[in-house]
């Protein structure tokens, strides 16, 4: 019996050879440097929200639906200080701390108030991405500086200056918590067994509300992201985000249940998410059908992960 962990990382690789092959049957001319780049650019902003939600499941403290709304607001909070008189240089910081701080309201209502993880980030979902089209009344907020675009639109070597300089570090720290230090293996005990790992003494209060505020930061690096790219915050940046990293860090290996999996497969599914959208979007198909894959991604990597446990039991 595999371990389900590998079957989900099976299947993220055959999905990703299925793609690949009914893209190239359809239209060979796919396969070129500049849809790379293109799915680079688009997989920043959902790889960092990706991440921030892995980390949560993976400690066991649940999903974080909110990460959209997160985005959404964070940019247009960055912008609407800068109109109000906060000095452009301080874009970054302000996106950064924003986000925190709306990371750990979440991790307030779950951690403190002792709310379902579920029920308490839909709520805010709701309540952050609703405050975004208050606020602009569905408007976007310009402002951006000039010297922010080019980091948001530029490339090193063929990649993105902004993937370059945040995903890949970001995963890279990530990956080495998880493998290197004791606090990632206090991260997967609190997935793996809650009861026990408080047991032992680690502080899974604590730490599972230090990651809703990491979620939070992530969330706010993606909103500066958007910022550099596009010019402007937008109030509807992050739709859809909440259901896209879920089917990325699922489709990754990482057990619903916390505790078990790794956040390489989660960058590795973001792209096959990103990487798919983008081979629709080429063949001209609407962002309807877009959504609905992404729906069938996250069904077949719930199933990835609860049948072979099934099958294990009736062995």
């Amino acid at each position: 019996m595999k371990n389900p962990h590998h079957r989900s990382l099976l299947l993220l690789a055959t999905l990703w050879l299925v793609m690949l092959l009914i893209f190239v049957l359809i239209r060979p001319a796919i396969l070129q440097l500049s849809m790379a780049e293109s799915v680079l650019h688009f997989s920043s902003m959902l790889a960092l929200v990706g991440l921030g939600q892995a980390l949560l499941i993976l400690s066991g403290a649940g999903m974080d639906i909110s990460v959209g709304g997160m985005v959404s607001l964070t940019a247009i909070l960055t912008m609407m200080a800068v109109q109000a008189g906060v000095p452009a240089a301080l874009i970054p910081l302000l996106a950064l701390v924003i986000g925190l701080c709306l990371g750990l309201v979440n991790g307030v209502l779950v951690i403190s108030c002792r709310l379902l993880s579920l029920i308490a980030t839909l709520g805010t979902m709701f309540a952050y991405g609703g405050l975004a089209l208050a606020l602009t009344g569905g408007a976007t907020v310009s402002g951006v500086p000039g010297w922010l675009l080019p980091w948001g639109r530029g490339t090193l070597l063929g990649i993105p200056a902004h993937f370059l300089t945040t995903v890949m570090p970001a995963y890279l720290i990530a990956a080495a918590v998880l493998a290197l230090t004791p606090l990632g293996r206090w991260i997967l005990a609190m997935g793996n067994n809650e009861r026990s790992a408080r047991l032992v003494g680690i502080p899974v209060g604590r730490i599972r509300f230090i990651l809703y505020g990491v979620s939070g930061l992530l969330s706010g690096l993606a909103a500066l992201i958007s910022l550099a790219w596009f010019g402007s915050g937008r109030p509807d940046i992050g739709t859809n985000m909440e259901l896209e990293s879920l089917a990325a860090v699922l489709l990754g290996g990482v057990a619903i249940a916390g505790g078990r999996g790794g956040v390489g497969g989660v960058l590795a599914a973001v792209l096959l998410v990103v990487g798919l959208q983008a081979g629709l979007q080429y063949l001209n198909i609407s962002s309807s059908w877009q959504l609905g894959v992404v729906g069938l991604l996250l069904i077949l990597a719930l199933l990835s992960d609860r049948l072979p446990w099934r099958f294990a039991k009736r062995v």
